[in-house]
């Protein structure tokens, strides 16, 4: 009888072989497009790649839990440990006469594996100068950097720029700039200055509260930072929630949403925040979108023991 290790590489052998007989064919150095549709009512919604950060943490990266079980949570979604893979994907609704873009992207300004988005703009058939509406979740550098580029020119020359708030208030206010101890909330202020400080005029503060363009109605999701919101977009008999970043990598803070990750400003409160939404999304059998969730980065929600569980969307065609 044939053992099951000749029974397994028997055949890999064999097309070995056959693959050395034939002519090679170069390989590929780039992925294609990453440009996602998909129809929610009458809009029609699109995923704009922009890239991914393999960053690597520390053992203080969750307030509330150990390194171990930090890691177990990598080794559980088949990931390695210390290392934090976060993927950005900024949504495109298209209302039938808007396009309202949620986030700008990274535009390559905080790694070089970011960076993306325009050129999968371009791929979508999408001109910056076609956008209408930006809305900003909050003032995060990776959410806020693709409205200008590196020197400082303006990208969507021709759209209305919206941002909650409170987010306004707390992040252009020199005396919260000179409290900031942490360099890197201090780097945030300066690049929040920097992005907008010249074209305050031009921006549009709301409250979370408010429908913010046709369909579409910003939700208070406090605690990530002081303003950051999150989106329901209705469309007929269909809606949708778009998260932001209420949570975030989705093997630890969907299937443990209690944990607060260092990022978060107010962990506690985002928290609270996290479980509500996860809760809403899981009971009302919600879309969700959420900005660093894999790419397409939308899917359901689940209830999974004392968290929840992400099912990513089947790819569909339109």
């Amino acid at each position: 009888m044939m053992s099951r290790r000749a029974v397994l590489t028997g055949p890999l052998l064999a097309a070995g072989c056959a693959a050395l007989a034939r002519a090679s064919a170069p390989i590929a150095s780039t992925q294609g497009p990453g440009v996602y549709r998909y129809n929610l009512g009458d809009y029609q919604l699109t995923a704009l790649y922009d890239g991914i950060w393999n960053l690597p943490i520390d053992n203080e990266f969750v307030r509330n839990a150990s390194p171990a079980d930090v890691n177990e949570a990598f080794a559980a979604a088949f990931l390695a440990p210390g290392v934090l893979p976060i993927s950005f994907t900024a949504l495109l609704v298209n209302t039938g006469s808007k396009l309202v873009l949620i986030d700008t992207g990274t535009a390559g300004q905080i790694t070089d594996s970011a960076g993306l988005m325009n050129a999968n703009l371009a791929a979508a058939g999408v001109t910056p100068s076609a956008i209408d509406t930006i809305l900003i979740s909050h003032f995060h550098p990776d959410h806020i950097d693709g409205i200008k580029t590196k020197e400082g020119d303006k990208v969507f020359a021709n759209a209305e720029i919206l941002v909650p708030e409170p987010e306004w208030s707390f992040w252009m206010d020199n005396g919260n700039m000179s409290r900031a101890s942490d360099p890197t909330m201090h780097r945030y202020f300066l690049n929040a200055q920097r992005i907008f400080k010249d074209i305050a005029k031009e921006v549009q503060q709301f409250k979370p509260g408010d429908e913010v363009a046709p369909g579409i109605v910003s939700v208070p999701a406090f605690g990530h930072t002081p303003g950051h919101t999150a989106f329901t977009i209705h469309s007929g008999k269909q809606s949708m929630l778009a998260l932001s970043d209420t949570a975030r990598e989705p093997w630890l803070f969907v299937r443990h949403p209690e944990w607060q990750p260092s990022y978060d400003m107010d962990g506690p409160l985002a928290a609270q925040t996290r479980n509500a939404m996860l809760d809403q999304a899981a009971a009302d059998r919600l879309l969700i979108e959420a900005y660093h969730f894999p790419f397409p980065a939308c899917g359901h929600i689940v209830r999974n023991g004392a968290g929840y569980e992400l099912v990513p969307a089947m790819w569909q065609p339109l």
